[in-house]
C-alpha cells in the first residue's frame, strides 16, 4: 500500500511569516511543498508569481510543486525553472498545445503534472497520461483557497486510480481543495496518493505539525 503524502499549500500560510511557515511544514514531515500561483484570468484570483519561489527556494529542501493556474502556462515555464521548482503542473484547460507543454517541462528537467478542473472529462487525458509524473483532480473549481470538497469528484479519482493501475503508470494522483480530515480518507480510499491542504494545515490553532499528523492519522486506516 502507498503511503499518504502531504504537500501543504502555501495559499492558506500567513504571507508575513512565510518562510517560516515552510520551514515548520518541512520540520513536521511535508513531502512537498504546493505553490499555486494564479494570475485573476484563468481563475478569478491573483496570488504569486516567480520572486516567490526564487525566495523561498533558500529556506527549504523540500521539493517545490508549482500549480500554474495562469492562462499562458507555457510562457513562464522557464522561469520557474530557473526559480527553483522541481515540478509544474499545468491545465489541461489552459494550455492549447498540452503535449508540447509537458515536453518542455520534462526537457527542463522537472517533474510533469497535468491538472483537470471538476467538470472536465478524465478522458481529455489518456493520451497523455504515459507522459505524465503527475496527475492533480481538482476537488473544488480553482482560484480560492478554504472552499469546500467536491463529492462528485470522487468518482474521478477512482476513474483516475484504475487508468494509471491499468497502464501500469507510476504517476502521482494527488487532489486539491476542500482536503481536511473528513474528506482526506475518502480522497485517499479512492486511490489519491498526495493530499494538498491548505487551510487545514496553516488554519489551525495548534499548529502546523499538529494539523499534518491530524491529517494523516485521518487516512491511516484507508489504504
Amino acid at each position: 500500500m502507498a503511503t499518504v503524502k502531504l504537500a501543504p499549500s502555501i495559499l492558506a500560510a500567513d504571507f508575513a511569516r512565510l518562510g517560516e511557515q515552510v520551514s515548520e511544514a518541512e520540520a513536521a514531515g511535508a513531502d512537498r511543498i504546493h505553490v499555486d500561483v494564479m494570475d485573476g484570468h484563468f481563475v478569478p484570483n491573483i496570488s504569486i508569481g516567480v520572486p516567490v519561489v526564487r525566495s523561498l527556494r533558500k529556506v527549504t529542501r523540500l521539493p517545490f510543486e508549482v500549480h500554474l493556474m495562469i492562462a499562458d502556462a507555457p510562457r513562464y515555464i522557464t522561469a520557474f525553472a530557473d526559480a527553483g521548482a522541481d515540478t509544474l503542473i499545468v491545465h489541461q484547460e489552459a494550455v492549447t498545445h498540452l503535449h508540447r507543454a509537458v515536453q518542455q517541462i520534462k526537457q527542463l528537467g522537472l517533474r510533469a503534472g497535468v491538472a483537470i478542473n471538476p467538470a472536465t472529462p478524465l478522458g481529455l487525458l489518456e493520451d497523455i497520461l504515459d507522459d505524465l509524473d503527475l496527475l492533480l483532480v481538482m476537488t473544488v473549481n480553482p482560484g480560492f483557497g478554504g472552499q469546500k470538497f467536491i463529492p462528485s469528484t470522487l468518482t474521478k479519482i477512482r476513474r483516475a486510480r484504475e487508468l494509471l493501475d491499468a497502464r501500469g503508470l507510476q504517476a502521482d494522483l494527488e487532489v486539491d481543495g476542500g482536503i481536511e480530515p473528513h474528506t482526506a480518507p475518502h480522497a485517499v480510499a479512492a486511490g489519491a496518493t498526495v493530499l494538498v491542504a491548505g487551510t487545514a494545515i496553516f488554519h489551525q490553532a495548534d499548529g502546523v505539525a499538529a494539523a499534518m499528523q491530524r491529517l494523516l492519522q485521518s487516512c491511516s486506516d484507508t489504504r
